[in-house]
């Protein structure tokens, strides 16, 4: 890097650092306590408090929670290193995430590549903001890793589609406004090639929603019902039928997603050195299990060789090259860093890691529990560890079938 393009980042760094210091909540400023804590946004917005509510409306009105985007379309216009740095110092202060947001982290940026300038002036903005609230269409009973024999149909009537089918496995489908969904366009053509991407409004009639239970005892997930949903021509995303390069685009960014997601939870998390001793004491202020000490130092260790390879990741996306086949590289071992961590987490925690609702277990004891389990499902959603198995032994490693 040069010296000058160095000097511009050490004053952006600065002035960041002086704007979060004097406009971030300090309630913002520690741990999430529970999923409770995040904040989804929508068109009925749920604040855990007030300095929340502020924390979503300074970012936004920065562009920030979006920082990358063009100021247009309602991000701030930063470049990769400025977002980069942005970050750094989010996690410094240890601000909490203004916004979560499917819309943000995987919507968005395929829109930016493929929408069509009335798309993006209309749901790029007030997904920024906070103001729309996405769900994902894709999988549905029949088609989880094979997603191309999907089955939900849609019908060209007049200027609209009419939707029916089901979905499955929706994250937060009962709670979210719109849906981005992959429909089947052509049921002649060959599977790849007669699906199309259609931005769905949830109040639209004929869009029902409902929670599958798990066995945390929470319902993320839910199935979605289509019956004779009538959706406007002008939100298919791309050209018609070619709507499996649009999902493939938007994979690699979900996958990029959840290894960073892991990543910068390290990050927030209370570190588990620090949960071993609260739990089970020290020995002059050092553990006195060196076989738990030997993993916390591999965990921590795995943790920060995950961070340095997707910053080199990042470094190369900074010349304009989009996420590639590596991403699954990255969803994979973000994964099993993941789950590793959980099971270490309730293995220090003891028997009040694996408590239940109505049991002695703390509110901070049960939500690592439901993390726990939660973080099975992180190698299934976004594409199955076996899928990226495949991708990366054919895609990335060039093997034979």
């Amino acid at each position: 890097m040069d010296p000058e393009r160095r000097g511009d980042l050490e004053e952006f760094r600065a002035s960041t650092r002086a704007w979060l210091e004097a406009h971030c909540p300090s309630a913002m400023r520690t741990p999430a306590r529970s999923a409770d804590d995040d904040v989804w946004g929508g068109r009925a917005p749920v604040f855990p408090n007030e300095d929340a509510r502020v924390w979503l409306e300074r970012m936004a009105a920065k562009g920030w929670t979006a920082p990358t985007w063009p100021r247009e379309y309602g991000g701030a216009g930063l470049s990769r290193d400025e977002a980069r740095v942005l970050d750094e110092e989010q996690r410094r202060l240890g601000c909490r995430m203004a916004l979560k947001s499917f819309g943000v982290w995987m919507l968005g940026p395929v829109l930016l590549e493929y929408g069509t300038e009335e798309q993006k002036r209309t749901f790029l903005p007030p997904t920024a903001r906070g103001e729309i609230r996405w769900c994902q269409g894709y999988s549905e009973p029949s088609a989880g890793s094979d997603l191309a024999s999907l089955q939900t149909r849609a019908v060209l009537d007049g200027d609209s589609y009419v939707v029916d089918g089901q979905k499955v496995w929706t994250s937060h489908a009962d709670k979210a406004d719109w849906m981005f969904c992959l429909v089947r366009t052509d049921a002649a053509a060959p599977k790849h090639e007669g699906i199309s991407f259609l931005l769905i409004d949830m109040r639209s009639p004929g869009v029902s929603a409902r929670p599958i239970r798990l066995i945390s005892g929470a319902s993320p997930f839910c199935e979605a019902f289509f019956d004779g949903v009538r959706v406007p021509a002008s939100q298919l995303v791309g050209t018609l039928n070619g709507g499996w390069k649009v999902a493939k685009a938007l994979l690699e960014h979900e996958r990029a997603l959840i290894s960073k997601m892991r990543d910068a939870a390290f990050g927030e998390d209370e570190p588990l050195e620090s949960v071993a001793k609260r739990y089970l004491g020290t020995d002059d202020g050092v553990l006195a299990d060196a076989l738990l000490r030997d993993r916390i130092a591999q965990a921590g260790m795995d943790s920060l060789c995950n961070s340095l390879t997707l910053r080199r990741s990042a470094e190369t996306m900074r010349a304009g090259r989009p996420p590639g086949h590596e991403t699954s590289m990255f969803k994979l071992y973000g994964t099993e860093l993941n789950k590793r961590r959980f099971e270490l987490l309730v293995e220090i925690e003891g028997y009040r890691g694996v408590g239940a609702e109505g049991s002695d277990v703390s509110a901070e004891e049960l939500a690592s529990t439901r993390a726990w389990l939660r973080s099975r499902a992180n190698s299934i959603e976004g594409g199955s560890s076996e899928i990226q198995l495949n991708i990366i032994a054919r895609r990335v490693l060039g093997l034979p079938e």
